[in-house]
């Protein structure tokens, strides 16, 4: 493709995401390219790049159209404010660029010449740019920012711009971690070990991996490091009963799992059947035999019911905002209303409620989001632990060093939960709170009756 045909392709994909902004943008994404396979490698690669920078800074960008009185906020003036801002063309440059030929842009109208005037000669940034543009967020999302981050909000925000590496999971149901990396290097593909999970290898380079033999034969699976700690958090062993409450596709599935070596069961649920079937297929690649299937319905509530004080360990990967990976998904940043914060936190209780009663007496309770704002972490944690005087809070740092064979970090290891930020971890932005549900005090039978018969017999006093 031409430069100025890179463009056009550019201005339709981002134009496609924005009008179909329910969908996540990677999805948008592939079906553009599925419907277009004359686009070739290298060209898809051009364009999905610039689409996601595009999407990281699309608040500058934004307010710079504000700025020069640009009605059209539309893919076509964005794409053409990033050409000048940030690529550095001149007048002259996006004139060649946007010249009507075929494949190319339609040619400039007047009220673009104006605008795009006014920024010519001008870099992205502005002294005017107030903070949450500056840092590309919604306005509205800022002081929660400022409350989980203090004074580092703002290197914390600009972390998330960063483009995330590549992060597998080896399965140890397949091979160790050394076999999985010379597996991986067959296949042309450079690794590195992780700071922190022990299973993890990190890509030296962005390649795809879901090709390779490696990849094909279960050795591997794409999980982000943030998400390997809060699995192995859950210290899944072999003979456990496991739930994971909200199971998704089955990420942390599989790696729990993995951990039991297919000895015990793993209840995968969650209310959207379409998700556990996603997984189905990444089980039997990965050889995980212990994981049954449950969707969350109305006919389920019986189940449940039955299953009250069953488990060894309950993961609650609640639904949440998904802030902590907008390095990931940046067009999050822009598609994240209030309303959508003021409806997950009620579902969020609801479900830290209902899974907590699946806990037996002494088993374990790990709350995890991929969100790095307090309503929905610490605040969470808080009420849930008022309205439930039954469990208890085990800092984070006391059973990373039982079942992580890594050295923490300080602010994990001295706190009572796991917070994880790209900026200090080079990991998406998780946070998972640990608590145990107290096991149930059995009376002393002996000691019983002597206590009744010491007890003192004044009026309001009560034998313990």
């Amino acid at each position: 493709m031409t430069p100025g045909a890179r463009v056009a392709a550019t201005i339709e994909l981002l134009d496609d995401i924005v009008s179909h902004s329910e969908r996540p943008a990677d999805l948008v994404a592939n079906a553009y390219f599925r419907s277009r396979r004359f686009i070739g490698g290298g060209d898809r690669r051009a364009v999905s790049d610039r689409v996601w920078s595009i999407l990281r800074r699309y608040g500058q960008l934004a307010w710079w159209l504000e700025r020069t009185r640009h009605t059209d906020r539309g893919a076509r003036a964005i794409v053409a404010a990033d050409l000048m801002l940030v690529e550095g063309l001149d007048m002259a440059g996006l004139e060649a660029m946007f010249d009507g030929g075929t494949y190319r842009p339609s040619r400039l109208d007047e009220a673009e010449y104006r605008a795009l005037r006014q920024m010519e000669g001008h870099s992205l940034p502005h002294p005017e740019q107030p903070d949450w543009v500056r840092l590309n967020i919604q306005e509205w999302v800022a002081p929660h920012f400022k409350e989980a981050y203090g004074e580092a909000w703002g290197r914390e925000i600009a972390a998330l711009d960063t483009p995330p590496p590549v992060d597998l999971r080896v399965n140890r149901l397949k091979a160790t971690v050394e076999q999985a990396r010379e597996a991986l290097a067959r296949d042309g593909i450079e690794t590195e070990p992780m700071r922190y999970a022990p299973d993890g290898l990190r890509l030296r380079r962005r390649l795809s991996v879901v090709k390779g033999n490696a990849f094909q034969n279960g050795l591997v699976e794409i999980q982000d490091e943030g998400s390997q700690l809060v699995a192995a958090l859950v210290d899944a062993q072999p003979g456990m009963q496991i739930a994971d409450y909200c199971a998704g596709a089955g990420g942390k599935t599989l790696a729990m799992a993995a951990c039991m070596n297919n000895k015990g069961r793993v209840v995968a649920m969650d209310v959207y059947e379409s998700r556990l079937d996603r997984s189905a297929q990444r089980l039997r690649r990965a050889g995980a035999h212990n994981v049954e299937r449950r969707t969350i319905d109305a006919d389920s509530r019986k189940w449940l019911k039955r299953q009250a004080g069953a488990f060894d360990r309950v993961l609650v990967d609640a639904p949440c905002t998904g802030t902590g990976t907008w390095r990931r998904n940046p067009d999050g940043r822009w598609t994240l209303e209030p309303k959508d914060l003021e409806e997950l936190l009620p579902k969020q209780a609801a479900i830290l409620d209902a899974a907590s009663k699946l806990v037996k007496p002494g088993g374990g309770l790990i709350y995890a989001t991929c969100s790095v704002l307090p309503a929905e972490n610490e605040h969470q944690i808080g009420a849930f632990l008022e309205r439930n005087d039954g469990f208890e809070v085990v800092p984070v740092g006391a059973v990373w060093r039982d079942v992580i064979a890594s050295e923490p970090p300080p602010e994990v290891e001295n706190g009572p939960y796991l917070r994880l930020s790209p900026l200090k971890h080079g990991t998406d932005g998780f946070f998972a709170a640990a608590l145990v549900r107290k096991a149930m005090r059995k009376p002393d039978d002996k000691a019983a009756p002597q206590a009744a018969q010491e007890a003192p017999e004044e009026p309001g006093e009560e034998t313990a």
